[in-house]
């Protein structure tokens, strides 16, 4: 029996990609929701649908025609991010999908620590309130991650304490994403995606310091020290608070579930960030002489 079409969001992007490949390799037709056509890969059984932004109700609703489950990954940080998250759900009702799996964030929650976080919860909400079959991914922080919080002179700054993180594989994501798209038992549910252990920044910098062969620390800094660190980027208030909000979220706890959705879900143990960075040396080379 062949499966239902399953249109994939941000299929030119880490996960997104990730499990449009998985995807044909099982024979699954997809849709390949993106932007720009040139960036989507070619794969066996998939039709591109590009032009398609989250806050363009129109273009989503074509882009998602025909198709009955939806991975929605979610979009780039912005100040509007929850109300084009809105407007994609929307258009996802309005083409008839059946059900939402949303790449989601652990803890999740209106009054999370990490801002971004708040935004999924909104999220979330909102996809409950429609009536769609759901299940939700809270993804912890990538691996990939980890491994940029230290900067070019070998230092992690922020405020985490001695807060530990669960830092999670695109891999693993994508392998949990696909196991939901084409199985069964899942409707309802929420998943947390995370890694096989829990690790303070100073842990995270002594693995980069083993793979790197040169000395990275973790400093930690107060709220205002971290934001006095990241003035030099020009970024926006609302952006240089999520980041910072992100190593508070790690300090307060907030970051170090451990789930065993990965193995659960996939048949193989998660990911470690040793073993991450072992097999990904492209991860930490801004490190490297």
């Amino acid at each position: 029996m062949s499966h239902p079409v399953i249109a994939v969001t941000g299929a030119s992007g880490a996960i997104g990609g990730r499990v449009a490949r998985r995807l044909a390799e099982k024979g699954v037709a997809t849709r390949l929701v993106g932007r720009r056509a040139e960036r989507l890969p070619e794969l066996v059984g998939a039709v591109k649908a590009s032009g398609a932004a989250f806050g363009d109700l129109d273009a989503m609703r074509g882009a998602l025609a025909g198709a009955e489950d939806m991975l929605m990954v979610s979009a780039h940080e912005s100040p509007g991010r929850v109300q084009d998250h809105i407007t994609a759900v929307d258009a996802a009702v309005a083409a008839g999908v059946r059900r939402i799996v949303y790449v989601s964030f652990l803890g999740a929650a209106p009054d999370a620590t990490f801002t971004f976080a708040r935004d999924h919860w909104h999220t979330e909400q909102y996809i409950r309130g429609t009536g769609l079959a759901y299940t939700f991914l809270r993804d912890s922080l990538y691996l990939s991650g980890l491994a940029a919080m230290a900067g070019p002179d070998g230092v992690i700054r922020g405020p985490a304490g001695d807060g530990r993180v669960s830092g999670v594989a695109h891999d693993d994501i994508a392998d949990v994403a696909t196991a939901v798209l084409v199985g069964e038992g899942h409707d309802g549910v929420t998943y947390d995606v995370t890694g096989p252990a829990p690790l303070t920044l100073a842990d995270v910098a002594a693995e980069l310091s083993r793979v790197t062969g040169r000395e990275i620390t973790y400093l930690p800094e107060t709220r205002e020290e971290a934001f006095a660190s990241r003035a030099g980027y020009g970024a926006e208030e609302w952006e240089v608070t999520g980041w910072v909000s992100s190593y508070e979220a790690i300090a307060a706890g907030e970051m170090a579930t451990v789930a065993d959705t990965v193995p659960r879900l996939t048949g193989h143990p998660a990911q470690s960030f040793a073993a991450y960075l072992d097999a990904h040396p492209r991860a930490y080379r801004h490190l490297m002489p």
